[in-house]
C-alpha cells in the first residue's frame, strides 16, 4: 500500500472518531477517583478553642420539568466544594444527598476529609441517576479555624439532547455556624 493512501485512510478514520468521549471516572458509580474519600481522610483535628463549624444547604436538580408535570428532562449535576482560602485547610464532616421528599439517598463519606487552600473537590450526580428528582439537595457539615474563610458550595446542572442544551447553577446557603459552642443562624 502506498504511504499516501495509508495516510489518507488514517486521516479518514481519525476524522470519524467520536469527538465526545465518555470518561469512565467512577469508583462506585458516584465518586470520581480524584475524590477517593479514603485517601482524603483528615489526620488531625482542629482544637475546639479555634474551631468554627457550620452546615450548608445546596439545591441540585437530577431532573427538571418540561412542557408540563408529566415530562422531565434529566440533568448531570456537578457539585463543587471550594476552599476559597489562600492559607487555611477546611474539613468536611458530612456530604449527604437527599431526594425531593427529604429522604436521604446516600452519604458520600463517613470520615472527616480535608480540602486544601484554593482546592476544589467535586461530586458528580450522573444524568441517568434520577433518584434525587426535581427537588434534590445536599447538606454539608464542615469545620475551619476561627478567622478562616467559609467554604463555597456550588452546583452546575447540564444536559444536551440533539441540538438542545440546558445548563444553570445553584449556590449553597448557610444553614448555621457555631463558634465555641455558640450557634449563629444565618
Amino acid at each position: 500500500m502506498k504511504p499516501t493512501l495509508f495516510f489518507l485512510i488514517f486521516l479518514t478514520l481519525l476524522a470519524c472518531d467520536n469527538p465526545v468521549k465518555e470518561i469512565n471516572t467512577t469508583v462506585d458509580n458516584h465518586i470520581p477517583p480524584e475524590n477517593n474519600w479514603t485517601q482524603r481522610a483528615a489526620a488531625k483535628a482542629l482544637a475546639d478553642s479555634v474551631k468554627v463549624t457550620g452546615a450548608t444547604y445546596l439545591p441540585v436538580y437530577s431532573e427538571i420539568y418540561q412542557r408540563n408535570k408529566d415530562y422531565t428532562y434529566n440533568l448531570t449535576a456537578t457539585v463543587s466544594i471550594r476552599n476559597i482560602s489562600l492559607t487555611d485547610t477546611i474539613y468536611l464532616h458530612k456530604a449527604d444527598y437527599y431526594d425531593t421528599h427529604g429522604e436521604k439517598i446516600r452519604s458520600y463519606f463517613n470520615k472527616k476529609v480535608y480540602v486544601k487552600p484554593m482546592e476544589t473537590i467535586e461530586i458528580v450526580v450522573n444524568e441517568d441517576d434520577k433518584k434525587g428528582g426535581t427537588g434534590a439537595n445536599f447538606i454539608f457539615e464542615w469545620s475551619k479555624e476561627n478567622g478562616a474563610l467559609d467554604p463555597f458550595f456550588e452546583a452546575v446542572m447540564i444536559s444536551t439532547s440533539g441540538q438542545q442544551g440546558i445548563s444553570f447553577t445553584t449556590q449553597g446557603i448557610m444553614k448555621w455556624r457555631e463558634l465555641k459552642g455558640r450557634k449563629i443562624q444565618d
